[in-house]
Order: C-alpha cells, then sequence, then structure tokens
C-alpha cells in the first residue's frame, strides 16, 4: 500500500485552506486538492506491506512522546517544478515544535528500518498539482490564522482516476 505521515489540519484552519484553495481554483487552472485531503506531509513512505504499516505505526507512538500541539501559521504560496508539472502549494512556518516533529518522525523510521522520501523538509500544504498560475495579480487572497495541529496519522494513499483518496490508519494526538 501507498503511505505517508502527515499532521491533520484543525477543523478552522483546514476550512479556511479549501477557501483559499477555491479562490485560487477561480483563477487558476490545475487539479486542485479535494477538500478534506488538505494535510501537512511529515514523511512520504511510499509502498509499504502490512508489517511495514504496523512499524511506521509503532514509529508514530514513539515519535510523538514528549511533543505538544503544533502551531501552524500560513506563510504565503509556493510552487514545486515547472510546465505542467507545477504544484502549487501554501508554505507554513518552521516552527520549533514542527521541525521536531518531523525529525523525529523520521527518525523514528528510520530506527524501524523503514525508508521514506529524504527531501529536506519543507512545511506545505498542497493546493494544487498540474496548474498553471497566471501571471500578475491572483486577487485578494485571505490566508489562515494560526492555529494548533494536535493529530498525526498514518495515512493510505489510494489513486483513483479523479485524484487520491486518503484512508486514515492510525491516529496519535500531540
Amino acid at each position: 500500500m501507498r503511505a505517508f505521515v502527515a499532521l491533520e489540519l484543525p477543523e478552522a484552519f483546514a476550512d479556511e485552506v479549501a477557501a483559499l484553495s477555491r479562490r485560487l481554483a477561480a483563477v487558476c487552472e490545475g487539479r486542485f486538492v479535494t477538500e478534506g485531503n488538505h494535510h501537512l506531509t511529515l514523511a512520504f513512505l511510499g509502498e509499504v506491506d502490512e508489517a511495514g504499516a504496523r512499524a511506521a505505526m509503532d514509529a508514530l507512538e514513539a515519535a510523538h512522546a514528549g511533543v505538544g500541539p503544533v502551531e501552524l501559521a500560513a506563510e504565503g504560496l509556493g510552487t514545486f517544478g515547472r510546465g505542467r508539472a507545477t504544484t502549487l502549494w501554501l508554505g507554513i512556518r518552521r516552527s520549533g515544535e514542527l521541525v521536531l516533529l518531523a525529525r523525529r518522525v523520521r527518525e523514528e523510521l528510520a530506527a524501524r528500518g523503514l525508508t521514506y522520501d529524504e527531501k529536506d523538509f519543507l512545511p506545505h500544504v498542497t493546493l494544487a498539482r498540474r496548474v498553471r498560475v497566471p501571471r500578475g495579480e491572483l486577487g485578494e487572497l485571505t490566508f489562515p490564522l494560526p492555529d494548533e495541529a494536535r493529530d498525526v496519522t498514518l495515512f493510505r494513499s489510494i489513486l483513483e482516476p479523479d485524484g487520491a483518496r486518503y484512508k486514515p490508519l492510525h491516529t496519535v494526538e500531540l
């Protein structure tokens, strides 16, 4: 199964991200993330078997010990890639707790022999893939107000023709 570990967005923050995404979808072409699927990835595992999923659950249990709620503060928009491969995202401030949590999750996964995408951690919430952002102004955008995230979840990602569907497998509360 395809899996990743993510910080779930609190409801009010998620609602504001969805509103921002809808505003951007009105002026940008692309495949926007389905409302309710927004999250902040801490580690992308890729394909894991059942034993790997159980090990990832154990890693979450160990990684969250002593880590409290994580502040989420929006820091504007950014992109990865170019042309048709462009991904549009909402940047999240690199708070000490957020960086600590990502590091601990990755360390605990590695300690259990699990591999993950080892790119540098860049906190963000993906808004759209294969996006074309128009040149010039995007109009007036309202960014989410700061909030605290409390749930870290191991998700299964099920790829479907109209986009990915995420199934929570295991959640820990900070």
